[in-house]
């Protein structure tokens, strides 16, 4: 299978290539010049397969140029039980007759991310052999916290790389800065950007478009790749755990082969919402998709009007890893849209660069009311979501799931709908453990106490195990305190690389 670009759908790249490059030279995404179906007897297969059966299921389909061998090893490496304590390495928590969590947050840092990041190393160095790739890669990432840490984690001490992660000085949690400014690893930076998620991601795109700059990396002997979600391999990972999921019920007798599911998704950048998507048009039975947003909620807006506007006041809230105002995974979803129509993508994106908005055309606003809802919740919703599903449930949440769980309660009041619907659960409630501690025991609980001492609390509340990894930060040394001015990035990107 080959991979054409958003922007240039002249450009055809296989797999390895694209997950090598990350970005389209032109800044474009790439995705795949057409979707493999599945038949339900084939999904139906899947409930007898492990986690790894189903990776491979799925992936297989998409990098046709890796080996059996290749892609198998690539899978093996990433899922274990060791990194992600438990065997089904995706879980699904039945809360109630209607309504599933798919627990996505098992994994090493304790959220999503892991679920693509654990694997995209392994699919990276793979490729970059595949591809006769004789300079180091530079892995650039912006995160609105989870990313980070999880990039960190998977590249860390990976031969041929280099990891350089930019967070939002004062836009993520104080556990989640803990993650990335304490992890080891001889190939790894992280650094703060004075501004807020877009800033630094907008920062990392222009430089991947910086042709000047490229080309004195290449010099240099460096060649830079993302693990962002705009890297089809940080992408195609996600895909699996729908069909997972969907697999699981139909195992346990909660559904029937061939029966239509809901799933919702708390999202900002819009990869994971656009994996399910993806993986309905491969032939997985979804009704509708919930898209929910916290106040931050350029993707509500958009969904509901089909005009995209980032020109509007910035929230920082208690779901930080959706304060996201430029969804960079929309660019796909409207390429799909528009019948595979690089001009007028190129038209849109331009439109927001320059003027900070864009309206899609008529027939594409119908192609996404048909197939997508969206709602937002903002704190103080997701506060009392939090609460409410623990006293009637016995069921804690993080913020973000929260969010989702919040938008699907809305949902099912407006419309009825008592579809089977699976939410996925982004995050461990230890994650954000502050808030959720306000959640359910008002802010007393947290006054005056220390990251460990909350977690003891909220371990102690939620009759749950803090994860190990979060348990070991008490007793890391911060590595990394640099804070600098958007403006310098590349900078302090040469800084690190030794690049003059």
């Amino acid at each position: 299978m080959q991979y054409q670009s958003t922007r240039n759908k002249t450009i055809s790249v296989s797999s390895a290539m694209a997950i090598k490059q990350g970005l389209s030279e032109e800044g474009g995404l790439f995705v795949p010049e057409s979707f493999p179906s599945v038949t339900m007897e084939e999904i139906c297969s899947l409930q007898d397969m492990d986690y790894q059966g189903r990776a491979y299921f799925v992936l297989s389909k998409y990098l046709t140029d890796f080996s059996e061998e290749e892609l198998k090893n690539c899978i093996s490496r990433a899922y274990t039980k060791q990194k992600f304590e438990t065997d089904s390495i995706a879980p699904v928590y039945k809360l109630d007759q209607n309504t599933y969590f798919l627990e996505l947050w098992h994994g090493p840092t304790c959220a999503f991310k892991d679920m693509a990041l654990q694997i995209l190393p392994h699919l990276l160095t793979t490729s970059m052999k595949k591809t006769n790739e004789d300079k180091e890669i530079v892995i650039l990432v912006a995160t609105s916290g989870d990313t980070g840490k999880a990039a960190l984690e998977g590249f860390k001490d990976v031969d041929g790389t280099r990891i350089i992660v930019f967070y939002p000085e004062n836009g993520v949690s104080e556990i989640q800065k803990l993650q990335m400014v304490t992890q080891e690893g001889n190939n790894l930076d992280v650094a703060a950007v004075q501004g807020n998620f877009d800033d630094a991601q907008s920062g990392v795109k222009q430089i991947f478009t910086d042709n000047e700059y490229k080309q004195l990396l290449s010099d240099n002997r460096f060649k830079l790749s993302s693990a962002n979600s705009i890297n089809w391999g940080r992408l195609v990972p996600q895909i699996v755990y729908y069909f997972s999921a969907y697999a699981e019920l139909v195992k346990n007798g909660e559904i029937e082969p061939g029966e239509e599911i809901n799933i919702v998704v708390p999202t900002g950048n819009f990869g994971n919402i656009l994996a399910s998507y993806y993986a309905k048009k491969m032939g997985l039975p979804v009704k509708k998709f919930i898209c929910a947003s916290n106040e931050n909620n350029v993707l509500t807006d958009f969904i509901n009007t089909g005009v995209y506007n980032k020109k509007r006041e910035f929230h920082t809230t208690i779901s930080p890893s959706m304060d996201i105002l430029i969804s960079s995974n929309l660019e796909r979803f409207l390429f799909d849209l528009s019948g595979c129509d690089d001009t007028i993508v190129s038209k849109w994106m331009d439109e927001l660069s320059k003027n900070g908005e864009y309206k899609v055309s008529d027939d594409v606003f119908a192609k996404i009311t048909e197939l997508f809802t969206a709602g937002f919740a903002d704190d103080k919703k997701t506060m009392e979501t939090i609460k409410s599903c623990n006293d009637e449930f016995g069921y804690v949440m993080d913020p973000h799931t929260a969010v989702a769980k919040a938008v699907y309660d809305d949902y099912v009041s407006c419309t009825g709908d008592k579809t089977k619907t699976v939410i996925a659960s982004t995050a461990s409630p230890f994650k954000f453990n502050q808030s959720v501690l306000i959640a359910l025991m008002g802010h007393q609980a947290v006054a005056g106490k220390d990251e460990f001492t909350l977690l003891e609390d909220l371990a102690e509340k939620s009759g749950m195990s803090i994860p190990t990894s979060l348990a070991e930060l008490k007793n890391k040394t911060p590595l990394f305190d640099l804070v600098f001015p958007k403006e310098q990035m590349k900078q302090v990107i040469s800084d690190f690389l030794k690049v003059e």
